[in-house]
């Protein structure tokens, strides 16, 4: 079985790994394991606070102990980023780990957040939420091309959007809980970015 690490940056994704990703993963021999990001080096404070210089540390500390490593981290709030797109971040990254022709270490940034995914499909919300206001939550959707394109103004982000729509929405508690009703062959079909990247990682096995 191939031990894969996924470096997340906060407690929803690891969460989210576990529940949804490591699942679907393990039944194709990949086992994944989410590692809070500062974790794995044992630092005071973990998660949080992504920049490139910590991944790409992060991720070479992790593939001495992994057959191959990832992460999951979302672009909004990805600090000292100066214009970079998410893909010239990444760039960033596997440059940063001294190793970027390592083809086992492919780090993942996802655009723009990670709700951004709950808008796959808006319906679970009211799985959730009593009352959930699924129109509302529909005609954000409906103004972007995807989830993925639903930007990351410190306004108008998804999980900004959604805060704003229920007020008592949890990101660590509510947010692996809609991805599990939503699933992942939902999310894959409506954000080509993380399939690619689901893609990706499943070609491991």
């Amino acid at each position: 079985m191939t031990r894969l690490a996924i470096s997340v940056e906060g407690e929803t994704e690891e969460e989210f790994v576990k529940r949804s990703l490591a699942v679907h993963l393990q039944d194709i021999g990949i086992y994944a394991i989410p590692v809070l990001l500062g974790r794995a080096r044992s630092t005071v404070q973990g998660g949080g606070n992504v920049t490139i210089q910590r991944l790409a540390s992060e991720m070479r500390h992790l593939r001495g102990s992994f057959d191959a490593v990832t992460s999951l981290v979302d672009f909004y709030g990805f600090r000292g980023k100066r214009g970079k797109s998410p893909d010239e971040l990444i760039h960033a990254i596997r440059s940063g780990t001294g190793r970027p022709d390592d083809r086992s270490m492919f780090p993942y940034v996802q655009v723009h957040e990670f709700e951004g995914l709950l808008f796959s499909d808006v319906d679970a919300f009211e799985s959730v939420f009593q009352p959930a206001p699924i129109a509302d939550l529909r005609s954000i959707r409906n103004s972007f091309h995807t989830p993925e394109d639903i930007n990351d103004n410190k306004n108008t982000a998804p999980s900004k959007r959604i805060a704003k729509l229920i007020q008592h929405y949890r990101k660590r508690l509510h947010g692996p809980m809609l991805a599990e009703r939503i699933g992942l062959g939902r999310m894959r079909e409506e954000c080509p970015r993380f399939d690619a990247w689901l893609h990706r990682l499943e070609s491991l096995s």
